[in-house]
């Protein structure tokens, strides 16, 4: 399975433009393999996370996001970078079943479990269930991530940190709570 060109083609613009326009700090990039299968999971807090994550690995991420990106002239823009379309409205096996294809070619998905920005006054949404039914139907880890700190252009402020790499069990309630919970600890801290 080859990477989208248009991805290769603007990841470079896209770094670039997130590290001088937002100065992000990026610790623990060392926890994201430089190769095989692994998911991204983190919190959400911006539309621009996803330029966040894919300026911090050179590795092609392939990101769940809701299927109304997928609409009108963005939807060439989208499919081109690889994106995977979830349908929020309901349970979405073909989502999941197209993220299982990519980590089984050894990709990176990314994902933000909370499923939408988190505009509440808590650290974190409850995360649904799909990082870790696909860590644990593929055996990929999972390398949770935290991003804090506001998008503001040219101010200092935001930061992304991968955390260690979590192998995920056979109990998905279990390690979905452990997974918010190292975010939402991390985020507090």
């Amino acid at each position: 399975m080859k990477e989208p060109l248009f991805y290769r083609l603007v990841r470079p613009l896209i770094s670039l433009f997130v590290r001088i326009v937002y100065r992000p700090v990026m610790v623990g990039k060392e926890n994201i393999p430089s190769k095989g299968r692994v998911v991204l999971a983190g919190n959400h807090t911006n539309n621009f996370d996803c330029l966040l994550l894919i300026s911090a690995t050179k590795r092609p991420i392939h990101f769940l996001a809701k299927n109304s990106l997928m609409k009108g002239w963005k939807k060439g823009i989208f499919q081109a970078m690889g994106i995977i379309p979830v349908d929020r409205s309901k349970k979405d096996p073909r989502a999941l079943q197209s993220a299982i294809a990519y980590l089984e070619k050894e990709k990176v998905i990314g994902i933000f479990p909370e499923g939408t920005i988190n505009r509440t006054d808590e650290i974190t949404m409850p995360f649904k269930f799909g990082a870790v039914k696909m860590s644990s139907d593929t055996k990929s880890p999972i390398v949770p991530f935290i991003i804090k700190g506001e998008y503001r252009p040219f101010k200092r402020g935001l930061s992304i940190e991968f955390l260690t790499p979590l192998e995920i069990g056979e109990d998905l309630e279990v390690e979905n709570n452990r997974l918010r919970e190292i975010v939402s600890k991390k985020l507090e801290g």
